[in-house]
């Protein structure tokens, strides 16, 4: 992502199609992240000693409904269709989430700081491009980015790159966060 905002497309229902692209993947996003949250917990929920990153990921999850809720609304709204992936995401997202936390609190973390880096970094490239044509979702984007960043920043604080090969393990997690972006945009 180079955080230059898409200049609008050429020709007549441009925009609104712009703002589909934009809604469905924003959606989109939301429903995966609270599926990651949710296969960390159905893992490290009931686990003796994981207490503290079980209330953490509940919290994180909390938020991130939140943030589904409101784009379900903004989808039905605008007329928006969800990406046809959906159920495809929605179980890619839970495997992540549980694979990573079968690897341990830190992956658990890594997995959070991973797929937040690049949330965040597309949040901002949304709220620069849509500040001046939209600007009370550019401000509703603003608040999801800054719960991002919160989200991302505990992780690290919990150990995020103290993972077993966390490098390759973010790499991965982060390529794919993008290339479904791209796929959810459009399809």
């Amino acid at each position: 992502m180079s955080g230059k905002p898409i200049p609008p497309r050429p020709g007549q229902g441009a925009l609104s199609a712009r703002m589909a692209e934009i809604l469905r993947v924003d959606q989109a996003g939301e429903m995966a992240a609270v599926a990651i949250y949710r296969g960390q917990r159905t893992v490290l929920g009931e686990a003796k000693g994981h207490e503290r990153i079980a209330g953490q990921l509940g919290e994180m999850e909390a938020q991130e409904a939140q943030h589904l809720a409101r784009f379900d609304r903004l989808l039905t709204e605008r007329r928006v269709r969800p990406t046809a992936l959906t159920p495809v995401w929605r179980m890619a997202a839970f495997a992540l989430g549980a694979g990573t936390a079968l690897m341990g609190d830190k992956a658990a973390h890594a997995c959070t700081e991973a797929v937040e880096t690049v949330i965040e970094e597309h949040y901002a490239s949304q709220v620069a491009e849509l500040s001046e044509r939209e600007p009370d979702l550019a401000a509703e984007l603003a608040q999801f980015r800054a719960e991002e960043l919160a989200h991302r920043d505990l992780a690290l604080e919990e150990g995020a790159r103290e993972a077993p090969g966390y490098a390759l393990l973010a790499a991965v997690i982060r390529t794919g966060c993008r290339a479904a972006i791209k796929i959810s945009e459009k399809i």
